[in-house]
């Protein structure tokens, strides 16, 4: 059975409601476009917005690694002893596979930096200097069996991903990354799509960080006037 959430927060108007939708356990290689179809049948029209989440468009792509495949070095081990609650750095694996990608030397010159930056009352320091390297890994936090330990990359072309789930189901489509520390970004949308205003909408994550097993939610807009979570195509 599907629930309906209305969005109440103070920058989004009034009549946004998102609506999660369980879907069966999302597999490499899945038709992932075909199955936000059937799922959404009879739930989303042509005017809403679907969001899907990151993490099931990567692992449809295979762009996903479990960590037991991975080797982390001594720095990796040694920084991530350091790290916070932030996943990706403070799991050796994951910190391993940013090493790889960047070298080591970077990652000791933003550890470096991002420790100059706490004594100096500034957070974040390391993930500024290491940017896309970083942000694009996932590190292992799922709660599904056989995810649980997967680390997940970011989804490939999100953009197309989305314009071909508007050329099958009619409906506009976005890819976001959202979490429990709302915090919501649009990876990748159809041309239609206001990203700032599905980040707005999804700050709460309706979508859920636990065993929901709802990588979809359906954003309809019940309000007066046009929907404002869709512009129009230039």
């Amino acid at each position: 059975m599907t629930r309906a959430l209305a969005v109440t927060r103070p920058d989004v108007p009034t009549g946004v409601i998102a609506i999660p939708v369980r879907t069966r356990l999302v597999h490499r290689d899945d038709d992932l476009v075909a199955l936000v179809a059937d799922a959404v049948h009879g739930i989303a029209r042509t005017g809403d917005v679907l969001a899907i989440s990151e993490t099931a468009v990567a692992i449809a792509q295979g762009e996903f690694v479990p960590a037991e495949y991975v080797r982390p070095s001594r720095l990796a081990y040694t920084l991530a002893r350091r790290a916070g609650a932030l996943a990706t750095i403070n799991q050796p694996e994951s910190l391993q596979l940013v090493i790889d990608q960047v070298g080591p030397w970077r990652v000791l010159y933003a550890a470096a930096m991002h420790v100059l930056g706490r004594l100096r009352g500034k957070r974040g320091v390391f993930y500024e200097i290491m940017g896309e390297a970083i942000t694009a890994i996932d590190g292992y936090t799922g709660t599904l069996p056989p995810y649980e330990r997967a680390i997940v990359f970011a989804p490939r072309d999100p953009d197309a991903f989305c314009e071909s789930v508007r050329e099958r189901s009619g409906i506009d489509c976005a890819v976001v990354d959202a979490n429990d520390l709302e915090k919501a970004k649009v990876l990748g949308a159809s041309r239609p799509v206001d990203r700032a205003a599905v980040e707005s909408a999804l700050l709460d994550n309706p979508h859920g960080n636990a065993d929901e097993q709802t990588p979809i939610v359906v954003l309809k807009w019940r309000g007066e006037g046009a929907n404002p979570l869709v512009g129009s195509v230039a």
